[in-house]
C-alpha cells in the first residue's frame, strides 16, 4: 500500500481524534501526562453490608454459583480463596503484575491480555450481588472477601489492570450497579467509595484519548463519570466535576458516534450492545436517582440504536449475526441469560427509550426488573429495514433472519466483510460469521478472522478486500457503488448492493427471501485470475454433489436437517469443494465449521438457492 494511500486513511480517522490519541501518546512517552502523576491509598474495609431484602424481587444470576465464567463459554472451578489477578488461563507467556506503573507495561507482548483483564471487569460481583440481595450471607462474604483482596493486590494504578480506562470503567459502572441493587448507593460504605474514587481519578485524565478512539471507549467512560460521580456527590471534591464531565460527553457521543437510524460507529453487534448497555444504565440510574432529564436528542439516538439491534436479534434464541468485531464484552450480567442472549439489553432499552416491550415476557425482563424499570405490555415486532447510515439490509420474513453488510464507512471499518450475508431460519444459524477469535494472535489467524475468508462473500484474486495496515486499521475503505434498500412486494423481500475495490474488481450482491427460499444473486467483474464465493455453514453433516445441467454445471449441499444449498454459474466454474474453516462465538474460542468454496476464473454471475423442509 502506497505511502499515499496510508495518509489518505488515516485522514479519514478525523483530525480531531488523531490529535487526541497523538497528544495522548506523546503525554505518556515525555512523561507529561497528568494520569502519571496520580497518587492513592488501598481501599480498605468492608465494601457491602447485608441488604434489606426487596419485595418481589427478580431470580439471582446463579452463573457463578459453582464456577467461575470466562467470556461466556470457559467455566474453571470457582476457587475457594481469591484468584490471582495476573494469572491469564489463555497464555502461556510470563504475564505482568503490579510491581510497574500501568503506563510501562506493553500491550501485547504477553499473549492476549484481555485473557488476565477478564476477571476484573467483576461480573462475578454483580452476580453475588444478586444472591446478596435475596440474602445468601456466604456470596456476600464471598463478594467483600474478593473485591478486597483485588484492592490489596492491584493498589492504585499499579499494574495490568489499570492499563486500560474502559476496564477501569467497567468496573465502576458494575460497583455501583451492585450498590444498587443492594439498596446501598445513597450511603455506601466508605471501601466502596474509595475504591469507585480512585478508579474515577485513572478514568479522567485519559477521557480525551477514549474520544479519540470513535467507540464505545468514549461511552462507557462517560457512563463511568457521571454514575460514579452522581454517587459520591458529597463524598469526593472532585464527584460533581466527573459527574458532569460524563453527562456532558453521553451528550455529545450519542449524536457523533450514533447514526439517525440507530447504527453505531464500530459496525459491530456486539459492541452496539456494549455501547447500549452503557447508555441504558445510565438512563436508568439517572431515572432512579431523580437526576436532571437528558436531552430529547439522546434519547432519540438511543431508542434508534434500540432498534436496530432488536432487528438483528433472532426472536426464538435471543442470539444474533456476530457481524463485526467481539471482544467478548457485556455489561449488566444480571440475569443467568447466555451472554449470546441479546434480549435483555434490548428489552431494557426498549422500555426506557421507546416505551415498548421488544420480546414476550422472559427471564430476560429480569434486568429490567433489577434496575426498577417497568417493560410495557405493548411489543413492537421488528421488520425489515435497510439501516444505511451504517450499511445493513436486515430482512424479516415469517421465520427467517438475513442480515447483509455493504461498505458505509464514516468510520474505520474493524473487518473486511462487504457483503457479508448471514442468514438465520427457525433460530439457527445458517450462513455465519466467523467472529473475531483475539486481538493477539498469530497473524495468519488475525487475518483469517477478520478478513474476508472469515465471512459470506467473495474474495478476488486471494487477496483480502482491503489492505490491513495495523492490527486494528484497514487500509482502502471501500465505497458503496450502488444500494438496493430492502423492497417488499407481497410475500417476497429482496435488497442488494455493490462495490468496486481499489483494484478495479467489482461485486455486487442482491438477496431475494420468499416462503422457505433465499436467493443470492451475485455479479462479479474486473477480476484478474479468480473470484471465490465461501458459504460458511451451520456445523452438520453436509454431503456434497454435482449436477449436470444444460449449458451449466451446478452443485448441491444437503443436511440431515432438511437444508439445500444449491450453486451455478453463467460461466464454467474452476471448483467446488466442501472443506473446513473456524468459527469464534466467544471471545478466545475457535471451533470448526463446514465451508463450501465455489471458484470461477472469469466475469459473469454465481446463483445460490437456499432451501429448507420445514
Amino acid at each position: 500500500m502506497s505511502r499515499l494511500a496510508r495518509l489518505r486513511t488515516l485522514a479519514r480517522l478525523g483530525p480531531g481524534n488523531i490529535a487526541r490519541v497523538a497528544m495522548y501518546r506523546l503525554g505518556l512517552r515525555s512523561g507529561w501526562h497528568p494520569v502519571q502523576r496520580l497518587r492513592g491509598a488501598i481501599p480498605r474495609g468492608r465494601f457491602y453490608r447485608a441488604a434489606a431484602g426487596r419485595a418481589e424481587m427478580p431470580a439471582p444470576n446463579r452463573q457463578w454459583r459453582e464456577t467461575a465464567l470466562y467470556f461466556g463459554w470457559y467455566r474453571p472451578p470457582l476457587p475457594d480463596q481469591p484468584p490471582d489477578w495476573f494469572a491469564n488461563p489463555f497464555s502461556d507467556r510470563p504475564q505482568p503484575d503490579a510491581s510497574r506503573d500501568w503506563w510501562r507495561i506493553g500491550d501485547f507482548g504477553s499473549g492476549d491480555i484481555k485473557g488476565l483483564w477478564e476477571l476484573s471487569r467483576l461480573d462475578w460481583a454483580v452476580a453475588w450481588g444478586t444472591e446478596a440481595a435475596h440474602g445468601d450471607a456466604r456470596a456476600l462474604a464471598r463478594l467483600n472477601q474478593w473485591l478486597g483482596d483485588w484492592a490489596a493486590r492491584n493498589p492504585p494504578f499499579k499494574g495490568p489492570n489499570w492499563k486500560c480506562g474502559q476496564e477501569a470503567s467497567i468496573r465502576v459502572m458494575h460497583l455501583c450497579l451492585v450498590a444498587w441493587i443492594l439498596g446501598q448507593d445513597a450511603d455506601p460504605e466508605a471501601g466502596l467509595a474509595d475504591l469507585i474514587a480512585v478508579h474515577l481519578q485513572r478514568v479522567a485524565p485519559t477521557m480525551s484519548y477514549a474520544i479519540g478512539q470513535a467507540n464505545n471507549h468514549g461511552t462507557s467512560e462517560a457512563a463511568a463519570l457521571f454514575i460514579g460521580g452522581t454517587m459520591l456527590i458529597g463524598r469526593h471534591p472532585h464527584a460533581q466535576q466527573w459527574a458532569a464531565k460524563g453527562r456532558r460527553w453521553l451528550e455529545v457521543l450519542s449524536q457523533r458516534l450514533i447514526e439517525r437510524d440507530g447504527s453505531f460507529s464500530q459496525y459491530s453487534v456486539n459492541y452496539h450492545r456494549m455501547m447500549l448497555d452503557a447508555c441504558t444504565l445510565a438512563e436508568a440510574w439517572r431515572r432512579y436517582r431523580h437526576l436532571p432529564a437528558f436531552s430529547q436528542a439522546l434519547a432519540a439516538r438511543l431508542g434508534a440504536a434500540a432498534k436496530w439491534l432488536c432487528a438483528f436479534t433472532d426472536l426464538e434464541t435471543g442470539d444474533a449475526p456476530n457481524i463485526g468485531a467481539n471482544d467478548g464484552a457485556r455489561l449488566m450480567p444480571l440475569t443467568s441469560c447466555d451472554y449470546r442472549d441479546y434480549r435483555p439489553s434490548v428489552q431494557l432499552a426498549f422500555a426506557l427509550f421507546l416505551g415498548q416491550r421488544a420480546f414476550a415476557p422472559g427471564r430476560w425482563d429480569d434486568a429490567a426488573a433489577w434496575l426498577g424499570v417497568k417493560v410495557p405490555g405493548d411489543q413492537a415486532m421488528p421488520v425489515s429495514q435497510t439501516f444505511d447510515a451504517g450499511g445493513y439490509h436486515v430482512i424479516r420474513l415469517a421465520n427467517v433472519l438475513s442480515a447483509q453488510r455493504y461498505p458505509r464507512f464514516r468510520f474505520r471499518p474493524g473487518q473486511a466483510d462487504a457483503l457479508h450475508l448471514d442468514l438465520w431460519v427457525n433460530g439457527s444459524n445458517m450462513l455465519r460469521d466467523a467472529g473475531t477469535f483475539s486481538y493477539n494472535t498469530a497473524p495468519k489467524l488475525l487475518d483469517y478472522f477478520g478478513g474476508v475468508a472469515g465471512h459470506n462473500t467473495i474474495q478476488f484474486d486471494g487477496r483480502d478486500q482491503m489492505p490491513r495496515i495495523s492490527r486494528f486499521l484497514w487500509g482502502g475503505w471501500l465505497r458503496t457503488e450502488e444500494c438496493q434498500p430492502v423492497r417488499e412486494d407481497g410475500a417476497t423481500v429482496q435488497a442488494g448492493a455493490s462495490y468496486r475495490d481499489a483494484t478495479g474488481a467489482r461485486h455486487c450482491r442482491k438477496v431475494t427471501v420468499s416462503g422457505r427460499e433465499v436467493r443470492v444473486e451475485d455479479l462479479v467483474e474486473g477480476f484478474a485470475r479468480s473470484a471465490v464465493l465461501r458459504w460458511r455453514l451451520l456445523p452438520g453433516n453436509w454431503r456434497l454433489e454435482r449436477l449436470e445441467r444444460k449449458n451449466a454445471t451446478a452443485y448441491q449441499l444437503t443436511n440431515d436437517g432438511g437444508f439445500c444449498v444449491e450453486i451455478s454459474a453463467s460461466v464454467e466454474s474452476v471448483r467446488c469443494a466442501l472443506t473446513h474453516g473456524w468459527e469464534s462465538r466467544y471471545y478466545l474460542q475457535k471451533s470448526p465449521v463446514p465451508v463450501v468454496e465455489f471458484e470461477i476464473a472469469a466475469a459473469g454471475a454465481i446463483t445460490t438457492r437456499i432451501s429448507w423442509s420445514e
